[in-house]
């Protein structure tokens, strides 16, 4: 791992990085279908190998001064063995034959089976024509083309600068980007063989402003997933102006009363609600431990009628957007509410041999040292037939919640979650900004209770962590109201 330097004047490092000239192809197919082979003939249900390369860099201005440049480069595999229900997984940053071999061995020996001797039978493991979305798609020279480490820096001073002009009263100023480059290949001894490269960036502010006894602090990010040139493209005056107003409105605003209200929430971020409260619910990973409500409500109705939900990785550009899953399986749409009727459930390999449920193409991992589990990818509920106008004028008094801060949610999806900028609806109109506002509920409770979607559906870049690490996922939503919900203020 390279020096990660602490860069305390304007002054750019001159560290240098790279991708080693290596790539996985088709050469990968002969030594794998012979392990693949060895696993099988030790009596494995099903053997996968996960092989990556990843290239990460990330930047951050505070203020005036770009303080850390932190690279990353890593190349790694992991094997996972199946025998009946049970499974394991053992990695090693060892690609050569005999190191793939060695974490089989001890794979197999986790779930009590051992290497075949030498006279033993290997069964030939006939892999799939190679599925090369990496050449396919063009994504082939992205890394090459991807921000240099002087255009980083370059860029989100500028993008600093612009606040400082913008905003007031300001305590501090953050400007961060990161980029990570990723090469998988996947082999699975029932034939799968494919190979993806992944190109993931973020771009953002966090903002805080201090007068007296006031204080606000707004975060912004957005992020991308095919574009090597998505930072020079940023529009970071518009963002600074989004940024610095609303910091403006929420540093002297009133703090919310607490109570119970009906609300109005705001598109595209907004969505992290039902990612968090529900969404997780629908993993199989869920229904494996018995701990989603949900579990035998498949064809059943969990949610008002107004309500449907979709969790995909195909939309272009979104930040859980992928070619394909992380065992290899091509990405699709899964349908996972329609009016209100759980139809779906979002699941991996291992949750559709333990559920039943099928695969969705949704086994996602942080990286090679963790095994795929069913991960939601972009997740979003969808446009309705009502007007945002229709959406407050329902409301004599409410609250909008037009930007959602951190939060937690239980196991059985209990969840509190801060509003960094919200705004008191009185009588159809907005009145008054508020902040102090934090949203209290369950999942089983909130289904419910939204009964109207507006036509502006919105998606918002985030960061999820599971049991399989943390991976990057869309949030969304169009403006929805929500009929009561409990409101914690002061």
């Amino acid at each position: 791992m390279l020096a990660t330097p602490l860069l305390i004047t304007q002054e750019l490092s001159n560290l240098t990085y790279s991708a080693t000239p290596r790539c996985f192809d088709e050469s990968w197919a002969a030594p794998l279908s012979t392990l693949l082979g060895l696993g099988r003939a030790a009596g494995a249900d099903f053997v996968e190998f996960f092989l990556e390369r990843v290239n990460f860099i990330n930047c951050m201005a505070e203020d005036d001064a770009i303080t850390s440049i932190a690279p990353r480069l890593s190349t790694g595999a992991g094997v996972r063995v199946f025998r009946g229900k049970a499974d394991c997984y053992v990695s090693t940053n060892d690609l050569s034959f005999n190191g793939l071999r060695l974490a089989l061995e001890k794979a197999l020996g986790i779930i009590g089976l051992s290497l075949p001797g030498a006279s033993a039978f290997i069964p030939e493991i006939n892999l799939e024509m190679f599925r090369d979305y990496g050449k396919a798609r063009g994504k082939e020279g992205w890394l090459a083309a991807s921000t240099s480490m002087e255009q980083m820096g370059e860029v989100l001073l500028a993008a600093n600068s612009a606040l400082a002009k913008k905003a007031s009263h300001v305590q501090s100023r953050k400007a961060a980007y990161f980029r990570d480059w990723q090469e998988v290949l996947v082999a699975g001894s029932d034939g799968t063989f494919a190979r993806d490269i992944r190109l993931t960036q973020s771009v953002g502010y966090n903002l805080l402003c201090v007068d007296g006894d006031h204080r606000s602090s707004i975060n912004q990010r957005i992020g991308n997933t095919s574009d090597p040139s998505f930072l020079q493209s940023w529009d970071y005056d518009q963002t600074a102006d989004d940024v610095s107003e609303s910091a403006g409105k929420m540093l002297y605003a009133d703090f919310v009363e607490s109570g119970t209200y009906p609300l109005v929430m705001a598109n595209a971020f907004g969505g992290v609600i039902f990612h968090e409260a529900c969404g997780h619910l629908l993993e199989t990973t869920q229904i494996q431990r018995k701990t989603t409500p949900f579990e035998h409500k498949k064809g059943q109705k969990i949610a008002h009628e107004n309500l449907t939900a979709w969790d995909e990785g195909l939309t272009k550009d979104a930040f859980g957007t992928i070619d394909m899953d992380d065992e290899g399986m091509p990405a699709q749409r899964t349908l996972l509410i329609e009016n209100g009727i759980l139809k779906n459930f979002i699941s991996d390999r291992a949750g559709s041999m333990k559920t039943g449920h099928p695969r969705t193409g949704s086994g996602r991992r942080q990286g090679y040292t963790h095994a795929a589990a069913s991960r939601m990818r972009n997740t979003y509920i969808a446009p309705g037939k009502f007007s945002n106008d229709d959406l407050f004028a329902s409301i004599d008094n409410g609250l909008y919640c037009k930007k959602m801060g951190g939060g937690s949610v239980g196991p059985t999806g209990d969840f509190n979650f801060a509003v960094d900028e919200a705004y008191l609806i009185k009588n159809g109109k907005i009145d008054k900004p508020l902040k102090g506002a934090t949203l209290i509920g369950t999942a089983v409770d909130m289904m419910q209770e939204i009964s109207m979607s507006s036509q502006d559906l919105g998606l918002a870049a985030g960061f999820c962590g599971s049991v399989s690490g943390s991976v990057y996922v869309t949030v969304g939503q169009p403006h929805l109201k929500v009929n009561s919900m409990t409101v914690g203020g002061r």
